[in-house]
């Protein structure tokens, strides 16, 4: 376990605002990388949760372990639940894909070791041109090993050409980013006229958040999530950053259920064994709270959401 982290005092990125309160405290369950307690605020004027304090960039490699799941997340380490994941992810990219010209280019933000633009590669027309950008030196290496052709560093570096993409996605990335409105307006920029930007991420409005907010949500991932929304939160920052919602639902997930319970049994001390069966790799937990999940989608409670924004 590293030494404590210097934590910066942050304000609501959606509103500016420092009017917030608590709604729940916790560590690194998952990966054990510092000792600190985290606290996750919620702003009283736009509901975004934010943690504060939080983590300065200086501290990225540590809370993010060379074991960090996105740097490798692979058939091999996963097995099962890769070869579903991926059929599951392939058909929600190809949705968002439809209508695209032959000549598409794709751009995937936060893209990880790839795995989203494996999945288009794979299944998508052979005439799209799906590019990424990943500011995480660990996860680009993995992603040029498969071929796949991935720029170094942030979108904010404007170096990538204006009025370009067709389509723009960000899987399970904004909750990342220290400053969310900044982000959003570069991926503004590089996107052609009326062209589509989707996001996914975690829901605030779910009922997992509801049971477990006060500490072992597994969507405040501690330390490493640092801005969640609802849907009204993720409203305000897509019209703030110039976009028009076109589409705000949520998507079946059972990853947070998942690791809620795997996060209550590490802080009470679990056997190991019994701790194992509530993880990304576990098929029987997953499975049972995907079928939870899909009966809380039909009342619009699903555990992601997903927004479809175009640009002005």
């Amino acid at each position: 376990m590293a030494a404590q982290l210097n934590l910066t005092h942050v304000r609501c990125c959606v509103c500016e605002s420092s009017d917030a309160e608590p709604v729940g405290n916790g560590q690194d369950f998952e990966y054990n990388t510092v000792p600190d307690t985290f606290l996750a605020m919620r702003c009283n004027s736009c509901g975004l949760v934010y943690l504060n304090p939080r983590p300065s960039a200086a501290d990225f490699q540590t809370i993010y372990p060379p074991n960090y799941h996105a740097f490798d997340f692979s058939e091999k380490d996963f097995g099962l639940v890769y070869k579903i994941r991926s059929r599951l992810e392939a058909k929600r990219l190809l949705t968002w894909c439809k209508g695209l010209p032959d000549d598409a280019r794709i751009l995937d933000i936060g893209c990880g070791d790839g795995f989203h633009m494996r999945l288009l590669s794979e299944y998508g027309k052979k005439s799209w041109t799906v590019e990424g950008v990943d500011i995480d030196k660990r996860a680009v290496e993995m992603a040029e090993k498969a071929g796949l052709k991935v720029h170094l560093g942030s979108i904010e570096d404007g170096k990538l050409p204006k009025d370009s993409y067709d389509l723009a996605y960000m899987i399970q990335t904004i909750e990342h980013l220290g400053n969310p409105a900044n982000v959003l307006s570069a991926v503004r920029e590089v996107l052609k006229p009326n062209a589509k930007f989707v996001i996914v991420t975690d829901n605030t409005d779910s009922i997992d958040f509801q049971v477990f907010k006060s500490g072992y949500w597994g969507g405040y991932h501690f330390p490493r999530h640092w801005n969640l929304f609802n849907r009204s939160s993720l409203k305000k920052l897509a019209e703030k950053t110039g976009f028009e919602v076109a589409d705000l639902s949520t998507i079946v997930s059972p990853v947070n259920w998942v690791y809620s319970v795997h996060n209550a049994l590490v802080d009470w001390n679990a056997p190991r064994f019994l701790v194992d069966r509530f993880t990304l790799k576990s098929t029987v937990s997953l499975s049972a709270f995907t079928s939870l999940d899909i009966i809380l989608q039909k009342f619009n409670r699903g555990g992601l959401l997903r927004a479809i924004l175009r640009k002005l």
